[in-house]
């Protein structure tokens, strides 16, 4: 066989051959007829895998965690503290950091916060500019909001709705932050302050929950259920502290002080007086 020739023509069911232009082995079975010539075939193409992970980021997965900011956190709270110690001007660090600052394992993913005395806010600004710091004015009266190395910062002169005074930062304990000493604010004033600030439309009692069961040694729970008197969210969050027995049992004449069934009458359980 001559191997520069043309093989036989190819011939349908009804014995017609096919043309000879026709690309050999494109015809359509049992019609005679060719496919069209140069036509891409219609076959899908598969996308590059994803790692779950990256997919999870482009669609928005609610189920990723957040980011952990902790180290980067701490580091713009000791660059604000510093610059307070330096300034002279009472403060004390509060929120998510102080519970870290006393010991609690929490993870820090928002901010720094920090209570001033509304009378001092302009000094402190003043020298946080001077620092590098970013100041913003934000539309609440009550707080002063900052910005450094990517982190946010919050000067609060109110907390709960309670300003902050020379006596509530009096009471805060010099405690080291990774690796700065600084004002924290007092075990059970960070509780007073968290009880308060729940609300209908805020009231994450699993954020607070460990803070309670860690500190619970350290907190004045008469003083706190006299300070929160009246505030319904905070009496629901005590109650169940009781259900979980991080707390005693109330007594039915004395809803302000808890009582102790193995201590002497009117005791105040653990936790009676703030001590570092």
């Amino acid at each position: 066989m001559n191997l520069t020739e043309d093989p036989a023509p190819r011939r349908s069911a009804n014995g017609k051959a096919y043309p000879a232009s026709a690309d050999h082995g494109h015809g359509l079975a049992g019609t005679g007829s060719p496919e069209p010539r140069n036509e891409p075939r219609n076959e899908s193409r598969k996308a590059p895998r994803e790692d779950s992970g990256a997919r999870g980021a482009h669609e928005g997965d609610t189920t990723a965690l957040p980011p952990d900011h902790t180290q980067a956190i701490l580091e713009t709270t000791k660059q604000v503290g510093a610059v307070l110690k330096a300034l002279g001007c009472p403060f004390a660090l509060i929120g998510g950091v102080a519970a870290y600052a006393h010991g609690i394992p929490v993870r820090l993913q928002h901010d720094t916060d920090f209570a001033v005395r509304r009378e001092d806010a302009e000094a402190v600004t003043n020298a946080l500019r001077e620092h590098g710091v970013r100041i913003v004015d934000p539309p609440e009266d009550w707080l002063v909001k900052a910005r450094s190395g990517g982190e946010e910062i919050d000067l609060i002169f109110s907390l709960a709705g309670r300003p902050v005074t020379t006596e509530l930062l009096s009471r805060a304990q010099t405690l080291p932050v990774d690796s700065v000493h600084m004002p924290v604010i007092a075990p059970t004033d960070l509780m007073v302050s968290r009880l308060l600030a729940f609300s209908d439309h805020h009231c994450d009692f699993g954020t607070l929950l460990p803070v309670a069961r860690g500190l619970r040694e350290r907190i004045d729970w008469a003083r706190v259920r006299q300070e929160t008197e009246g505030a319904p969210m905070a009496a629901a969050f005590l109650y169940l502290l009781e259900l979980l027995h991080v707390l005693p049992t109330h007594g039915p004449n004395d809803p302000a002080r808890p009582v102790d069934p193995a201590g002497p009458t009117g005791s105040a359980g653990p936790g009676t007086a703030d001590r570092p």
